[in-house]
């Protein structure tokens, strides 16, 4: 599409230092079209931006502000906010309010239940109190490859968990068509270190996590009730599944293997690529690999972009689909990029890296 040259495009980044903060600022700060106009942080106000990040230096030196609504409203168009599980919901009303559209990067709106999120992030967030049930409702689920009309019409995105994003890229398109059972299905992911946060965890140390690949949280990932949400919603029928996540040594990517019993014995891969070709011949971001070839974290680092591969077990009759993403990226920052261009009537990739830095 023709790209909008009047769109607002003053942009706020809350929670700035995070990793997703800086992944979101680097993307921005080379954008056509937006303008970084606000940084804040809790820890990192009043810092000169420069100072504190000096591998991404920003013109004009700007400096983290505190947290403050008023100043934030006044001085962007659409704020993306990067901040741990239960600050978002406390200060999104009052962003909405003020006519400023939201992309959430926490889980604080991935759910439509108010519950079900209390549920999940409880023990995380204890001493947040929420009463917006409204907003959980309304707010858009951000994965732009299936949800991208209600995205460019949005004042509230939630956008998806990196696991989510690896998982639900590949499952949807099956479910959909009702092709592949719709129990016994099985998620096995690994993920880099980045994918714990900057904030430190004995657990992500390098004499820790290197030389070493482990499972964690292998039953009730808070993952897993948001990828089952999503393909209940597509399939129209509740899903319950097993996803058990690893941690390997590396900083960024995740690989993401799937395993789903096809209801038809018949299908081929190349049919089942067929599948996946057709779902997503319109969107840049993602891409699907002959049979054969499996993707490697490698391929996507630094880019939005999410490779795909399908394979079936003709003995088992189960289908085998992969995934590899940048989670910094296509799992998070890049994504929220997608969103804001989608909301401001742009081209959903515009400005996002998609070749290969490799190797």
């Amino acid at each position: 599409m023709d790209q909008i040259k009047n769109n607002p495009n003053r942009v706020a980044v809350i929670g700035a230092s995070g990793y997703g903060g800086l992944q979101t600022i680097r993307l921005l700060k080379d954008h056509p079209i937006f303008q970084i106009s606000y940084l804040a942080g809790k820890k990192t106000a009043n810092t000169k931006w420069n100072e504190l990040c000096p591998f991404l230096p920003l013109d004009e030196d700007p400096s983290i502000q505190p947290i403050d609504i008023d100043r934030i409203s006044s001085s962007c168009d659409i704020a993306i906010l990067s901040l741990p599980n239960g600050l978002s919901s406390q200060i999104t009303p009052a962003l909405l309010d003020s006519n400023i559209k939201v992309v959430d990067l926490s889980a604080d709106f991935r759910y439509r239940s108010l519950s079900k999120w209390n549920e999940i992030y409880s023990t995380e967030a204890s001493k947040i109190k929420r009463n917006d049930f409204n907003l959980c409702t309304k707010a858009v689920y951000g994965l732009p490859e299936w949800n991208k009309t209600n995205i460019s019409k949005a004042s509230l995105v939630a956008s998806p968990g990196c696991f989510p994003t690896a998982s639900l890229l590949l499952l949807i398109p099956f479910l959909k068509q009702g092709l592949i059972e719709s129990d016994g299905i099985i998620i096995d992911a690994k993920s880099g270190t980045s994918g714990g946060g900057r904030e430190p965890k004995e657990h992500l140390l390098l004499s820790e996590s290197s030389e070493s690949i482990s499972p964690y949280a292998v039953i009730g990932h808070r993952h897993t009730s948001e990828i089952e949400q999503e393909l209940s919603l597509v399939s129209g029928t509740e899903i319950n599944l097993q996803f058990t996540p690893h941690l390997v040594p590396m900083v960024r990517g995740i690989l993401c293997t799937v395993y789903a019993r096809l209801r038809d014995p018949c299908l081929t891969a190349e049919d089942c690529k067929i599948v996946l070709e057709a779902m997503y011949r319109d969107h840049k971001n993602v891409e699907i690999l002959p049979v054969g070839i499996y993707p490697k974290t490698k391929w996507v680092r630094y880019t939005n972009k999410a490779l795909l591969s399908v394979q079936v077990d003709k003995r088992t009759g189960r289908l085998v689909l992969i995934s590899a993403i940048d989670n910094l990226l296509k799992g998070q920052a890049g994504q929220a990029i997608q969103s804001i261009n989608l909301m401001s009537g742009l081209d959903c990739d515009l400005g996002l890296p998609l070749n290969s830095f490799y190797p």
